[in-house]
Formats: C-alpha cells, sequence, structure tokens
C-alpha cells in the first residue's frame, strides 16, 4: 500500500495525505500497480521535497513540494524511432516463420491484423507464401526496448501481392491503405472469433440432432465457453435475447440490407438490447451451447437482403478510401513509405546474395 510504502521511507500517515491531497496529478500517487517504482528526495532536515513514481520507462508521475503544498506532473519520455525491416518465407506458420525473422509476437498479431481482412490466416496461407516489413524500433538513451508500429508491409498470398501502407491523416486517424488509397479494412470482419471452423455453410447439410437435412445457413466456430464473440462490423442491434434453438442469440442490422446473427451463447454482453449502436469489434456476447447444439460453439450468419450467404467467401464492402481531398497529401506521405521499403529491400537482397558468395 501507499501508506506502507512512505512508513518504509519514514514518512507517517499525516504527509503521505498533504501529498495526495496536493496540486494538479498528486492524487495520481493513490494508483499503484506492481513493478513500479517509487522514489523519495529529502531535503539536509531530512523533510520531504520530492516524489517520482516510474511507471514504465517511458511514463513516471513527478511530485515536487511547492511552498507548502506539493505538486504533481505526469512527464512522458519520447523515445526515438529507427526503422527496421524483417522477411520471411512460410515454411509450416506465420507465427514460425515471423519468429525465425526476428518479429515478435506482437508484431506479427499486427501483421496478421493488418492483411487479415483478406487473408484468411488459418486456412488461405500456404507453404511458399512471403512477407516483408518495415517496422520501427524503439530507443531510449541509445539502446532499444521496444518495437512500434508497422510502417509497411507486402504478403505474398499464393502468388498475388498484397501491399499495406501506414497513413495518418490530416485529422489524425491513422490506418492502412494500399498504394491507390483504398483501405486494408473492410466494412465487415472475416471472422468474429478467433476459432477455427467446425461446421462450414452447407445448405444441403445434415442436422448433427436432428438428423435430417437441414440448410446449414452460417458458419459454426468451436471455441471454449467464454470466448468473446465480436461485432462483424458497424451496426444496430435488431434483437438481443433467447431465440429458439439458436439459443442466446443476438442480430446486427447493417447497410446495404445486411444482417449478421450470432447464435448460442453462453451470455449476452452487458447492455444489449434492441437499438443499441455497435462498432465493428465491439464484443457482443461471449461463446457457450445454448439452444439445440451438440456442444459450445458460435452459429455465425451473414444476410444479404433476408438470403443467407457463406461468410467466408462472400465479397465484403470496402471500408472508406482515402478522399480525393486528401489524396495528394497520401501520395506524397506514402510515397516516401514506398521509397523506404524499396531501400531496405534491395539492401537485404544484396546482402543475401552477398553472404551466398
Amino acid at each position: 500500500t501507499l501508506s506502507s510504502l512512505f512508513k518504509k521511507a519514514g514518512f507517517n500517515d499525516g504527509i503521505m495525505l498533504s501529498v495526495i491531497h496536493g496540486e494538479g496529478e498528486a492524487d495520481k500517487l493513490q494508483h499503484l500497480y506492481a513493478g513500479e517504482t517509487i522514489r523519495f528526495a529529502t531535503n539536509s532536515q531530512g523533510e520531504l521535497v520530492a516524489i517520482e513514481l516510474q511507471r514504465s520507462l517511458l511514463e513516471s508521475l513527478n511530485i515536487v513540494k511547492q511552498d507548502e503544498s506539493f505538486e504533481g506532473e505526469t512527464k512522458m519520455r519520447e523515445p526515438q524511432s529507427r526503422p527496421a525491416f524483417a522477411s520471411g518465407t512460410i515454411d509450416g506458420s506465420l507465427y514460425l516463420a515471423a519468429r525465425d525473422a526476428g518479429l515478435n509476437d506482437r508484431l506479427t498479431m499486427e501483421l496478421a491484423g493488418i492483411f487479415g481482412w483478406d487473408i484468411d490466416f488459418v486456412y488461405d496461407v500456404r507453404k511458399g507464401d512471403q512477407f516483408e516489413v518495415v517496422y520501427e524500433e524503439l530507443y531510449l538513451d541509445g539502446e532499444k526496448f521496444s518495437t512500434g508500429q508497422i510502417l509497411s508491409a507486402r504478403f505474398i498470398n499464393r502468388g498475388k501481392e498484397n501491399i499495406a501502407l501506414l497513413y495518418t491523416d490530416s485529422k489524425g486517424n491513422t490506418d492502412y491503405y494500399t498504394p491507390d488509397g483504398k483501405s486494408m479494412r473492410k466494412a465487415f470482419l472475416r471472422t468474429p472469433i478467433n476459432a477455427r471452423v467446425s461446421s462450414a455453410f452447407n445448405l444441403q447439410r445434415r442436422h448433427p440432432v436432428l438428423d435430417v437435412v437441414r440448410p446449414h445457413e452460417g458458419t459454426d466456430y468451436a471455441a471454449p465457453p467464454g470466448t468473446p464473440i465480436k461485432a462483424a462490423g458497424n451496426g444496430r442491434v435488431q434483437f438481443a435475447g433467447w431465440k429458439g434453438g439458436y439459443g442466446r442469440t443476438v442480430i446486427l442490422k447493417h447497410g446495404d440490407n445486411i444482417t449478421t446473427l450470432y447464435a448460442h451463447m453462453s451470455r449476452i454482453g452487458k447492455n444489449m438490447k434492441n437499438g443499441l449502436r455497435v462498432k465493428q469489434g465491439d464484443t457482443l456476447g461471449y461463446v457457450g451451447s445454448s439452444g439445440m447444439v451438440t456442444g459450445p460453439h458460435l452459429h455465425y450468419e451473414f444476410r444479404v437482403n433476408g438470403s443467407p450467404r457463406n461468410s467466408r467467401t462472400v465479397k465484403l464492402p470496402d471500408a472508406q478510401p482515402v478522399p480525393a481531398t486528401e489524396m495528394a497529401r497520401f501520395k506524397k506521405v506514402t510515397g516516401q513509405r514506398v521509397a523506404q521499403f524499396e531501400a531496405f529491400r534491395t539492401n537485404y537482397q544484396q546482402l543475401a546474395l552477398a553472404s551466398e558468395d
């Protein structure tokens, strides 16, 4: 506790209270987390004159005595960013190839997220697929301590080239785009859950419980109970509750006469009610086995004008591209990204040839 830390440093609770009741952000000293470092500074008379709470390598809370009161301020250090390059060829999985190329887990997940709208990394990736990435390495006082964002990336899947470039628009919104300004994102997630398909879309499927031929108008994803289920796209809740054999179900209504259905939940998310607006990626509920099922899974349906479509193959509408008013600025910024990417590629290829010699 904060009290025990003050006592260990030789100060009573009265002094502690005078600190946290000080000016500015001094009260934030009450919010302590394991692993943080606290330092106490005294004058020649042994009086407390300053406290520093080191929250991370980049963030610290500094509290200094001013006259008769304490004043606190959060200070952030700006790391130095240096671009780095990684390249790999998939032999088994993206994870293993990325690790061999020197990418950490976070960058690997970010890479999969950037291209995940067009590539299903569970089913679409093939041996021989290639990737190249320019990303940020972050330094403090000349020493590398972490990695930042992916700046540009290229992924070749089954011979098809996919290129993504990071761009921050004039309003401060950051996203990834193709070189011609199309968003890498789609208006819908291809899959609303991180899980494997247990039963595919099949209009001639034999029902596993009823043992009769009944169209399977969605896709089933087997996952442990409690796994979060995400909204595939922006929309409004059309239904949230118990729906016969579907069990606990949420139905979203989107634009272009599209609806998505999420069934067999163990529980529906908080505040999910008819009319609620949700954003892509919001948690709608959690995987369960409610309704007519043989085990825990998500049943997901994608419908256009009321007709079922295979969510894994249907053409998904794109998210908004770079607006025409931003295009000149976009071309200038991404032109620099492309030039940087090509310079890294050329250097990497030259080094690879030299090592072979």
